[in-house]
């Protein structure tokens, strides 16, 4: 299945509809044209995917934000999982075992790698899966 299909299938939900996947960072992170030219940013190992900007103009900003740089980058954490895990495979992305909001720690055992598909795949599906639930909540979560 090619990514942009992957991305509707597990993020449609938010109200994405994705019409090309325009940047990537190491750890899965992706900026997403919709076909209303609007921006988006889906977050992995949060896991979360939101409108970042509503036009290319805005993106442009976003891009030259020192703040949305450095956290865009990541640098320090994929300094990190290379250190750990050595060079991405063709196709692979690092990712967090456990995602941030579930517990899991930004670094250390928590880092691995995973095909990029299957990244979007499965946090579209815990992101669905918590998406309404408060915070410290219990759950039981379904992966397919």
């Amino acid at each position: 299945m090619q990514l942009i299909a992957i991305i509707e299938e597990s993020w449609g939900w938010t109200g994405l509809r994705p019409q090309l996947v325009i940047g990537d960072n190491a750890f899965g992170n992706l900026i997403v044209k919709d076909f209303e030219e609007h921006y988006w940013r889906l977050r992995p190992e949060d896991p979360c995917c939101r409108m970042i900007a509503a036009s290319r103009a805005e993106l442009d900003t976003l891009s030259n934000d020192q703040g949305f740089s450095h956290d865009w980058n990541m640098t320090e954490l994929v300094r990190q999982a290379k250190e750990r895990l050595g060079p991405l495979r063709p196709g692979f992305k690092c990712c967090l075992k456990i995602p941030s909001v579930l517990g899991g720690e930004y670094g250390g055992d928590n880092v691995a790698t995973m095909p990029l598909e299957e990244l979007v795949s499965v946090s579209g599906s815990i992101a669905r899966q918590i998406d309404q639930l408060p915070d410290g909540a219990s759950i039981s979560l379904v992966v397919k």
